[in-house]
């Protein structure tokens, strides 16, 4: 077996139509404004390169910012985003996605009750001076409402209580957070302690900020609700939100703010307008009214300058991958729903798709068995990853359809081999 890619060329034909498309070979086509016929054709091997054109820009200054389709993930916009970075109180979603983890696997409940600890007063309470929701010390407070601490009080009182709770101390708590995260797909990030107060092992990315932040929205929504909510009282304090987009742009529903000295004032921002979800990061700003501009006017100027396109129609076919052994000698694509993308709405940009697979796919194969991936490209930047599966059923073939397809991948095999010597 081996990787096989099939560059998707009437897609970008048909997407300036509005339409579907059929794999037809090795070329790509340059996306056109909407409602105009595309005519360039060129043929590609790689990604396209584009340099970076400051006018299409968002009018920000964060030395640190990336923008994120909330559907698919996509990068609409990025600066220096895979720089390893001082998270701050940012950290706190890799706590709270734990958490979340935890009560969707059964292992803890909302109503579960932890002991506020000494360690945990001092350190993250009253007398710490730092954000907390003032829990009293040796009080018991529940899962439920440590969430609500973590999230709208930004409390480091409430984080060490849950660290301690779930794994002894800070420290196991630390690991168990960056192992997590290596389970999600963040690849870089450590943690240190639970809450993101200053420690050199604790350093995130800007790019798995925003990734981790789509991936609470869309794995706990029934838990994402708590970083919509504007306020909550603890101990007869009651304390707002410390999110400054709630109520200042329409659709925002979190979803976190983080300072210290090192890490300068950042913000991770969501909202929702006219069904387009987009994710925000910010950081490395000088102070907190321009982490609040600075994120609005990003979310500001996806929701402006995107709008969301259908490639492909549900149960629509995308392409076709080769089978060996099979009745058939391909198997048809398809998508498990809609494949929609966002474009610039006004934009000369170009697209690339591509179905990616390893092949031959041998027979027999099964409807709706997942066989590969479809991956678009906007420029240079994958905005899209969605898996294909069979749109049909291919049986197995008779002994010469065997024989024969055994033979062509025996001479694919060694040409591509003496391709390589030379």
């Amino acid at each position: 077996m081996i990787g096989r890619t099939i560059q998707i060329g009437a897609l970008l034909t048909a997407f300036a139509l509005g339409l579907g498309a059929m794999a037809c070979g090795d070329l790509a086509y340059a996306a056109t404004p909407k409602h105009q016929p595309a005519s360039g054709l060129a043929a590609k091997k790689d990604a396209p390169k584009k340099e970076a054109n400051k006018k299409d820009e968002p009018p920000i200054s964060a030395p640190h910012a990336i923008l994120i389709d909330g559907e698919n993930g996509a990068i609409l916009f990025e600066r220096d985003p895979d720089k390893l970075i001082f998270p701050a109180s940012l950290a706190k979603l890799m706590t709270a996605e734990y958490v979340f983890h935890e009560l969707k696997e059964g292992r803890i409940k909302l109503t579960d009750e932890y002991v506020v600890s000494e360690n945990a007063w001092r350190k993250g309470g009253a007398p710490s001076g730092g954000s907390t929701m003032y829990a009293a010390i040796h009080s018991k407070v529940s899962v439920d409402d440590l969430l609500h601490g973590v999230i709208i009080h930004s409390g480091n009182d409430a984080c060490i209580v849950l660290a301690e709770a779930l794994a002894g101390n800070e420290a196991e708590f630390a690991a168990k957070l960056t192992q997590r995260a290596r389970e999600i797909g963040l690849s870089k990030s450590t943690f240190a302690n639970s809450n993101g107060l200053p420690d050199p092992g604790t350093q995130v990315t800007t790019r798995e900020l925003g990734l981790l932040a789509r991936y609470i929205i869309r794995e706990y929504p029934e838990y994402y609700k708590i970083y919509g909510q504007r306020e909550f009282t603890w101990n007869k304090i009651r304390q707002q939100n410390r999110n400054p987009l709630l109520g200042t742009l329409d659709g925002a529903d979190g979803m976190k703010t983080g300072f210290t000295k090192e890490a300068g004032y950042g913000l991770v921002g969501s909202a929702v307008q006219n069904g387009l979800r987009l994710v925000a990061v910010v950081n490395g700003l000088g102070s907190a009214k321009e982490r609040a501009d600075e994120g609005k006017k990003l979310l500001e100027w996806g929701f402006r300058n995107f709008e969301q396109r259908i490639l492909f129609a549900e149960g629509q076919n995308i392409g076709t991958a080769k089978v060996f052994g099979g009745a058939d000698s391909k198997v048809s694509l398809a998508a498990a729903g809609q494949v929609r993308v966002m474009m610039p709405k006004n934009g000369n940009d170009k697209l690339v798709a591509r179905i990616v697979y390893t092949g031959p796919v041998p027979a027999p194969v099964e409807q709706g068995q997942r066989v590969g991936v479809l991956k678009v490209w906007r420029n240079d930047s994958v905005i899209l990853e969605m898996p294909l599966k069979a749109a049909e059923s291919v049986g197995r073939g008779n002994l010469s359809q065997r024989a024969f397809d055994a033979v062509s991948e025996l001479m694919i095999g060694l040409f591509r081999a003496g391709a390589e010597r030379l």
